[in-house]
């Protein structure tokens, strides 16, 4: 792909993906964000570069303005679009040779005896949170394959796994469960004593927690 093609990514959030990009001399980029303090954020960070917009709205409603695009591009954010409006909507606004490139951070259980404390945590206070009963990584995986595939207009569907192990203190980990979603959705006094109870845990077993981090990149190509 050629530097100066343009590029749309739907859900830009604080521009960590954004930001990559412009590390890789891509800065022809059209940001979708539903949030407008993310959107003011992310269009504060990159004010230097007058290629790079940052558009308040969400992804059905916008308007395309800008189209069509080389590239499109979305982290987990695209979760919440429905498929059949999202995936024919990028369709359309991607040039006759465009590609696409969703990303998914995938929650992958751990069950060492640090995990499996903090799992008997959530069994007393938020059994719903208990992670051995999701979907297993590769479950989700083929499900988002599978919705990709049925739309019927992309294809060579490629999908590629990364993976790391991340380190976190307890203070960090405690955090990081702070700002998700279903943490903040239980009662404040179940919640600050959910996660009192694994910073202690965390802190007996020497301070630092270590965690899975998986990426699912789903890879395609528009079909004419």
């Amino acid at each position: 792909m050629k530097k100066e093609e343009k590029i749309l990514e739907i859900g830009c959030g604080t521009g960590q993906a954004t930001g990559g990009l412009v590390n890789k001399d891509y800065k022809n980029i059209t940001c979708i964000e539903l949030g407008d303090r993310l959107a003011q954020f992310t269009s504060d960070k990159f004010k230097s570069y007058t290629s790079i917009k940052v558009i308040n709205t969400s992804f059905e409603e916008w308007d395309g303005l800008g189209s069509p695009f080389h590239l499109a591009i979305s982290g987990t954010a695209f979760h919440f679009i429905e498929p059949k409006i999202g995936y024919r909507k990028v369709w359309e606004l991607l040039d006759s040779t465009g590609t696409i490139g969703f990303f998914w951070t995938i929650h992958v259980p751990m069950f060492d005896e640090v995990h499996n404390e903090i799992r008997s945590h959530y069994l007393e206070l938020a059994p719903h949170l208990d992670d051995s009963k999701y979907r297993t990584p590769e479950e989700i995986i083929n499900e988002r394959r599978i919705i990709t595939e049925y739309t019927g207009i992309f294809t060579d569907l490629v999908v590629k796994e990364y993976s790391r192990l991340l380190s976190y203190t307890s203070c960090d980990y405690v955090a990081l469960l702070n700002t998700n979603s279903k943490h903040r959705q239980l009662p404040e006094t179940i919640r600050n004593a959910l996660l009192k109870k694994i910073e202690d845990t965390i802190d007996r077993a020497g301070g630092v927690i270590n965690k899975e981090h998986r990426v699912a990149l789903f890879l395609g190509k528009k079909l004419n």
